[in-house]
């Protein structure tokens, strides 16, 4: 067979999934016409033959078979025909039932020493039971077929070999057992498919939408980071360039020009952000200019700026920090910038902070103590900083706690696991 006739075979293979898959769907809305096609096909081809060759007086066998079995009148061999055949309507809603009646009825023919086209009709009855009923009625069934096909083996020695007989019976008997097992297993492999099929299906929905959440929470918090700290401080800045203006004209000149410099440092990191995700949803593409992640290095200019809006900060480290990795100089960054825009929105005019980053044995603490009131950062509940610092904090095994300092004030306090995932440094 050449490739272009593999190729060519394509189409018409396709045409024959979709044809199986329409008759499949046609047997499940109305199952009962397969189960009658398959009584009538039964009784055109086995049944009809011998009603005529009654009719017509003579069989159609050899002699010695004429002679050997018994010649039934045609209305018992109507009777003994419908009891083979119509137990096929049930044979898939209840095949252990039509097998039981359909063996009944072929003991009772061939002990009145009869022979029917018809006794066809048992090797159909265990197939659909090997294929519809339980296994552990096999068992049963199968020692029921071989007694059966003992007796016949028997009626026809005179005609033929008893071993023949055998042999020719148990091997058709085996033929229809193994056929059915054999189509039971292969639908039940296909079910097995078609419901991992749709698990995975399930599966990757869920993927994606616990992706466009955790997405949709990563770009709230940002945003929540950016804005919140930057309007706070302009916030800040603008109260105070409005109260200097009159007292000391320079100082409200620089406070509008603090102002316009943190307002457009929050532009470019919103532009940033956003930038990216037009990126994402449109696909790969020039895109916006992005600027790397702010770190540890950038605190410095953080506390610049709080400082120019009216507090004190006293910042250290102590440890590498410059060397930790960028993920969690980031987490690091945007912790601190919440808690000083927490100070920075209750805490009195001649409050000081105290800022403290302490690299030590695969820890990191992060420590933002103030002087002003011990006030919660929310009215009555967490606010959604402190939700936000303990989501990134989690992101590295850590913790944030927060709440009155021993000394006054308000303390935040972050412990991230600079351990990697695979337990070395």
């Amino acid at each position: 067979m050449t490739t272009d006739d593999i190729s060519g075979m394509g189409p018409l293979v396709a045409r024959l999934s979709r044809g199986g898959q329409r008759l499949r769907q046609a047997d499940r809305n109305r199952p009962w016409v397969l189960d009658t096609a398959v009584v009538v096909l039964v009784f055109l081809m086995f049944c009809l033959p011998d009603l005529l060759h009654a009719g017509a007086g003579d069989g159609d066998g050899p002699r010695r078979f004429r002679l050997v079995f018994t010649q039934l009148p045609l209305a018992g061999m109507l009777a003994l025909q419908a009891g083979l055949v119509l137990p096929l309507l049930w044979r898939r809603r209840r095949p252990l039932a039509a097998f039981g009646v359909i063996a009944a009825v072929f003991v009772l023919q061939w002990s009145l020493n009869a022979v029917l086209r018809a006794d066809i009709a048992l090797f159909v009855a265990l197939y659909s039971l090997a294929l519809h009923g339980r296994l552990k009625q096999l068992p049963w069934a199968c020692a029921a077929m071989a007694g059966a096909m003992v007796l016949v083996a028997l009626r026809v020695s005179a005609a033929m070999s008893v071993w023949d007989a055998l042999f020719f019976l148990l091997s058709t008997t085996t033929a229809a057992l193994a056929l059915g097992l054999m189509v039971r297993i292969r639908r039940a492999q296909l079910a097995g498919l078609r419901e991992r099929a749709a698990r995975l299906e399930v599966e990757r929905d869920q993927r994606s939408r616990l992706a466009a959440v955790t997405e949709r929470t990563r770009v709230a918090r940002e945003m929540h980071d950016i804005v919140g700290h930057n309007l706070s401080v302009i916030i800040t800045l603008a109260d105070a360039g409005a109260y200097a203006s009159d007292l000391a004209p320079e100082r409200g000149k620089e406070a509008l020009q603090l102002i316009g410099d943190t307002g457009r440092q929050a532009l470019g990191e919103l532009r940033r952000v956003l930038g990216v995700l037009r990126e994402a949803a449109d696909g790969p593409s020039a895109g916006p200019e992005l600027s790397p992640q702010p770190g540890i290095a950038d605190i410095d200019a953080l506390c610049a700026k709080v400082r120019a809006a009216g507090l004190e900060v006293v910042y250290r480290t102590s440890g590498d920090v410059e060397a930790l990795d960028s993920g969690v100089q980031l987490t690091a960054y945007r912790i601190v910038q919440e808690a000083l825009t927490n100070t920075l929105k209750h805490a009195e005019a001649d409050t000081r902070v105290h800022l403290a980053i302490i690299e030590r044995d695969t820890r990191l603490t992060i420590r933002v103590q103030d002087t002003g009131p011990a006030a919660p950062p929310g009215p009555h509940e967490e606010g959604h900083g402190l939700v936000g610092m303990r989501e990134r904090a989690a992101l590295y095994g850590g913790t944030v706690s927060a709440g009155p300092a021993g000394g006054g004030g308000w303390s935040v306090e972050a412990v991230l696991d600079l351990t990697p995932q695979g337990g070395v440094r």
